[in-house]
């Protein structure tokens, strides 16, 4: 494989890793990385290397800072709101091959890995131990943990177990420099200071690039077990939501889908028989001490029956229990069996108004003419509207995108915000200013050229363009 020698940067960023062979130029190669999970805008990058170490990601840092070439991280390209999208023409530093599991310390219960390792086999190699990984986003078969914390990725579970940077106890980053840095050393991550953690933690790969993660892992609950509740109504079954938390319980997962997510798992890859004519399902899940597990689904069943519930039961067996998971987590890929397109929508609303909610995005649908799929993480009001289209019609992807862009408008509206766990990227930066002020934003921006000044890592995501922000102002006073 001979690099073009017409373009020198190509040459010299081939030699800082490790030759030829880990660099990809041509665009047949490059157009796999002109886009992440956010399909709607694809952009060619330069080129992709992929470093196999820290050392070699800080070597490639430095190389296109000082050249002033810009370039961006990406693990496995699963984010949902195009953060990984080479708007810019970057240079793509891929992290696919930095896939180690480097250690793990039961006594202390962490784990040290590499950015591209991923999600789940954390919890698949340390599950002989009957320990395993908290975050559980829908994609993390395949998603890496270095893409989980640029995101914060959160995930069925975290009503109880938090997000990822709950579960985050140090980081080795390399700054737009190329400088190297560790945060959280020796997995302690309350060093007096600064929460540079904290910051780092969702900052959606703008302000340095992971190279290696000090990760909580957690030893199993002596017993768990799942419920699963079928409404008429779906406000029955989001009132329910409440109640249940209004009851004192802190189920580890409390996840709601609507009759039209319903209809697409149950064409996808593992249905399990939900009704079709049912309004809303329950997916409760609780764990903890055995001796107190049967209360919890007694009293769960009780708040179900007091609002209407057709039908309410738990789980027969283990194989029953993975199979309404599995069933559940293939919700956002199994959209693709009733539509040809799908756009995926990440608001935060108040429990108490998921009614209210529920019925702004219906109306929504109805006077935009394009269906609406809801799958969320109802226990802690993270919503997942799926807006269904067909790109192949003129026009139907913009209007998709705008109801999109409505739906989170009705979220912060009712004091929720525009994202729980997907990230902004470049997908709802402009819906930053349905929750930020102009001031907050520049407070923001102000931190991220303490870190990358030169706005060449990751450019033109997160934060609303100028360019854009009267014409925004203008679209608010109107709605």
């Amino acid at each position: 494989m001979k690099v073009p020698v017409q373009d020198r940067h190509i040459v010299q960023l081939a030699r800082l890793v490790s030759g030829p062979r880990s660099i990809l130029y041509k665009k047949a190669d490059l157009a796999a990385y002109d886009c992440d999970g956010f399909t709607v805008q694809k952009h060619l990058p330069k080129a992709v290397v992929f470093p196999k170490n820290t050392e070699e990601v800080a070597a490639v840092v430095k190389y296109c800072s000082e050249n002033g070439l810009p370039f961006l991280a990406r693990g496995a390209g699963t984010g949902l709101s195009g953060g990984a999208i080479p708007i810019n023409g970057e240079v793509i530093i891929s992290l696919t091959r930095m896939k180690r599991l480097l250690s793990v310390d039961l006594e202390n219960r962490r784990a040290v890995v590499e950015p591209g390792f991923i999600n789940l086999k954390l919890t698949n190699a340390v599950s002989d131990k009957e320990y395993y990984y908290a975050p559980d986003p829908s994609s993390q078969y395949c998603c890496t943990i270095g893409g989980n914390v640029a995101e914060n990725a959160g995930g069925a579970h975290c009503l109880k177990y938090g997000v990822t940077t709950n579960h985050i106890l140090g980081l080795e980053v390399v700054l737009p420099n190329g400088e190297i840095i560790e945060i959280g050393k020796n997995g302690i991550p309350d060093a007096p200071g600064y929460d540079l953690l904290g910051l780092l933690t969702g900052s959606e790969g703008t302000l340095g690039i992971v190279t290696k993660i000090t990760v909580r892992i957690l030893k199993n609950p002596e017993a768990k077990q799942t419920v699963l509740a079928y409404f008429d109504n779906i406000e029955d079954g989001s009132q329910a939501v409440s109640d249940i938390i209004s009851a004192g319980i802190v189920p580890a997962a409390l996840e709601m889908m609507d009759q039209i997510a319903i209809e697409g798992v149950e064409a996808a890859a593992f249905p399990v028989g939900h009704p079709k004519d049912i309004e809303a399902v329950l997916l409760i899940e609780v764990d903890g001490i055995k001796a107190g597990i049967q209360e919890q689904i007694d009293q769960i069943l009780e708040v179900c029956k007091k609002r209407n519930v057709r039908e309410v039961r738990a789980a027969r067996n283990e194989e029953e229990r993975e199979r309404w998971w599995a069933n559940r987590k293939t919700g956002f890929g199994a959209m693709g069996a009733i539509s040809h397109d799908y756009l995926v929508q990440d608001g935060v609303i108040p429990r108490s108004k998921l009614p209210e909610v529920l019925r702004r995005i219906h109306k929504i649908s109805k006077d935009s003419g394009l269906r609406i799929a809801n799958i969320f993480h109802a226990g802690d009001g993270n919503l997942h509207p799926l807006v269904l289209f067909d790109s192949r019609i003129p026009g139907e992807t913009e209007r998709a995108i705008k109801v999109g862009s409505a739906c989170l408008k009705v979220c912060a509206d009712a004091g929720g915000t525009i994202t729980g766990e997907h990230g902004v990227g470049i997908e709802k930066r402009e819906e930053m200013r349905f929750v930020f002020k102009d001031e907050e934003i520049s407070a923001q921006t102000d931190i991220r050229k303490v870190f990358n000044p030169d706005n060449l890592l990751n450019a033109g995501k997160l934060f609303p363009t100028p360019g854009k922000c009267a014409e925004m102002k203008q679209e608010l006073k109107k709605a």
